[in-house]
């Protein structure tokens, strides 16, 4: 399937079937070009064009995968109200040169036999993974197949996706894989709020009280700054700014070791102060880096 545009001198093209896009791969490999990758589910927002502009400056060739992965969402989640538009977001691709689109069907990624998913003994078992069972095992799992299919020198994600970012280098590591990792930072509307899909579900209204969100952020990396040293009472903080919004509905506030994700008691070197909460039935998430001074 061709699209109007032209990225890298030629038509961009996009790419359904695993085994299309495998040897499109291997002959660019082969003739020496770096493969830059930018796996998305779609509804590009200007959080992607960045990533699709950083992976640009670093590598020969850029694909960026569009696919709502079903396996990261659990029973009751918003899969099948996940925002989809891939006329657009391919309009998107071809502005911003991009070389390959990869759009395959479900049944192109997780055939009907499907039976090896990629789980992860401790990383995926708090936080998003207490409040999503599966989550992160869905999306190990297609990011790994991502990485076999289009063998990539580099592949860019998210900071906004924490918990994630810190997965998937764990995985490469751990499974060796000859990949980059790279983490960009959140990019955020003019009020704050960070760049999600999931943004386009929200009303006026539900739009407005998310803005607690980064409120609460901003209030966390304020206490800090100006030396407060409990962690307990720096992410009740946080937690008090969410509570006064009456349309907001908390999951977690942890601050965290930026490592390895595990609570602090004592603000003292790198840490994030994690926060997913639902604003009407749209779940979001964000977080902030905080460094203690001294």
């Amino acid at each position: 399937m061709l699209e109007s545009g032209f990225a890298s001198g030629q038509l961009m093209e996009v790419i359904r079937r695993v085994q299309s896009l495998k040897e499109i791969c291997r002959q660019a490999e082969s003739r020496g070009r770096r493969i830059g990758l930018v796996p998305t589910m779609g509804s590009l927002h200007d959080g992607h064009i960045s990533l699709i502009r950083r992976i640009q400056e670093l590598s020969d060739l850029v694909v960026v995968s569009i696919f709502v992965n079903p396996t990261q969402f659990g029973p009751g989640e918003d899969y099948a109200a996940y925002p989809r538009s891939l006329t657009e977001d391919v309009d998107i691709c071809i502005a911003e040169k991009v070389d390959y689109v990869f759009s395959p069907s479900v049944q192109e990624l997780y055939p009907s036999n499907s039976e090896t998913f990629v789980e992860f003994a401790n990383l995926s078992t708090d936080l998003e993974g207490a409040s999503r069972p599966g989550h992160f095992r869905g999306v190990a799992t297609v990011v790994l197949k991502l990485f076999q299919i289009v063998q990539p020198g580099i592949a860019a994600f998210g900071r906004k996706d924490a918990q994630q970012a810190l997965i998937i280098r764990r995985m490469v590591q751990d499974l060796m894989l000859d990949v980059e990792v790279l983490v960009l930072p959140t990019v955020r509307e003019e009020d704050g709020l960070a760049l999600s899909s999931r943004n386009r579900m929200l009303s006026t209204e539900q739009r407005r009280a998310a803005l607690a969100i980064p409120r609460a952020l901003e209030t966390a990396a304020r206490m800090v700054k100006e030396g407060q040293r409990n962690a307990g009472k720096v992410a009740a903080a946080a937690r008090e700014v969410l509570e006064a919004e009456e349309l907001v509905t908390i999951d977690y506030v942890e601050l965290v070791d930026e490592k390895n994700l595990k609570p602090v008691s004592q603000v003292q070197g790198e840490m994030l102060l994690l926060v997913a909460a639902s604003v009407g039935k749209t779940r979001l998430i964000d977080n902030v880096a905080l460094r203690a001074r001294g």
